[in-house]
């Protein structure tokens, strides 16, 4: 099933790059494109095959993302944050799967997770309110995984949450204008006073602890893997997947130029061009190489119904935003090799360059703190941080 889902974004991906600069244009992905990943069966990759998802390895779903971004870094981005949504609510319970998937199992959610909305506990629920930015593809979600903090009577925090809240909860407030991933139409949420039933909430403990009500329906291994290794991958494929297909054009563009600078000659005699396109494949490889491999590591445990050790997730975390940071780092070869090339705007370097700096700056793919994290686990401390 997943060669057929990579083998339809690979014929998809001449469509994507014809797109780009309506998307970037209009600040979102067309409904055209949305319905292409759909067809394609993308978002379906991590959803539980109860509700009609394919509930593939995870692996799999971000070589699609990669191939995807290295068309489009906006389709990218999209098709990987909507995409590992469904991974997220197959781990709410039953009754919030049933809300979203009952009648149609092609609903599209986004989300914000960040937690700044403020719930308050009522019979049966929870009233919610709060403001939320940055929620990648919402004008075209019917619901939305929404970060919040449980807060008592004096107003002091209880717990930290994510909820799930229907279309006709919320509002989306047109404020993205960036100058990367412009096409991913991450909009603000707004959510006044709704009551939200009990059964669309999640806890952030029970997933950082891996014991899910999701897991009494799904039983597969991809239920049981990490928060903080799914998600964040899911952050970093697309910046890794915008700088491949950026290498990918800078090559093909200079193959056969002619410098008139420089001593003239053809630029793929000068042996620094060379080094350059060296030099960015190895770290495009080895962000592959490494993210793909923790991952899968933690899948084979969770198949075996193993433990998943602290020191693995560590080192998921580690690795993941070292891929961001070798991504950059051959995006910015690539961007400097090619000189005055690589200032035309809506060229596919330029266009890589803007993508990757700009997925770069998400909290999951934050450097330096989660090297720090992995520091801490390394010298025997202890590490608590809900994105391991």
């Amino acid at each position: 099933m997943t060669h057929e889902v990579l083998g339809a974004v690979r014929d998809l991906r001449p469509t994507f790059a014809a797109r780009v600069e309506e998307t970037e244009a209009a600040r979102r992905l067309s409904e055209e494109s949305v319905r292409d990943l759909v067809d394609a069966g993308v978002l379906r990759m991590l959803q539980p095959t109860a509700y009609g998802g394919r509930e593939d390895h995870p692996v799999r779903f971000y070589e699609v993302v990669r191939e995807l971004a290295g068309a489009c870094g906006s389709t990218g981005w999209v098709a990987s944050v909507l995409g590992v949504h469904p991974w997220h609510l197959g781990c709410f319970p039953e009754r919030a799967q049933e809300d979203v998937w009952g009648e149609d199992p092609d609903t599209i959610l986004a989300s914000s997770y960040a937690p700044v909305g403020r719930m308050t506990p009522v019979d049966g629920g929870y009233r919610l309110s709060g403001h939320w930015r940055f929620s990648s593809g919402c004008d075209h979600a019917a619901w939305v995984l929404l970060g919040a903090m449980v807060v008592g009577r004096e107003g002091l925090p209880l717990d930290f949450i994510t909820t799930l809240v229907p279309a006709s909860d919320f509002q989306v407030v047109d404020v993205w204008d960036a100058v990367g991933l412009r096409g991913t139409g991450s909009n603000d949420v707004v959510v006044e006073d709704a009551f939200v039933p009990q059964h669309r909430t999640l806890r952030n403990y029970e997933m950082g602890q891996l014991k899910v009500p999701g897991q009494r329906v799904n039983k597969g291994p991809l239920y049981r893997l990490p928060f903080g290794a799914i998600f964040t991958s899911a952050v970093a494929a697309p910046v890794v997947g915008s700088v491949a297909g950026g290498l990918d054009a800078f090559v093909h563009a200079m193959r056969d130029r002619n410098r008139l600078s420089l001593g003239g000659g053809y630029f793929v005699e000068d042996q620094f061009a060379q080094v350059a396109v060296a030099r960015a494949s190895s770290d495009v490889d080895a962000a592959i190489l490494q993210t793909d491999h923790n991952i899968a590591a933690m899948y084979d445990l969770a198949r075996d119904r193993a433990e998943i050790p602290m020191d693995l997730r560590l080192r998921t975390r580690r690795d993941q935003v070292r891929a961001t940071e070798r991504a950059l780092s051959a995006v910015e070869v690539v961007f400097k090799i090619a000189g005055a090339t690589s200032l035309r705007r809506g060229n596919p370097i330029e266009r890589a360059w803007r993508d990757a700096h700009a997925g770069s700056v998400h909290v999951a793919n934050d450097v330096e703190r989660t090297l720090s994290l992995y520091g801490k686990g390394r010298f025997g401390l202890t590490v608590e941080d809900n994105l391991v």
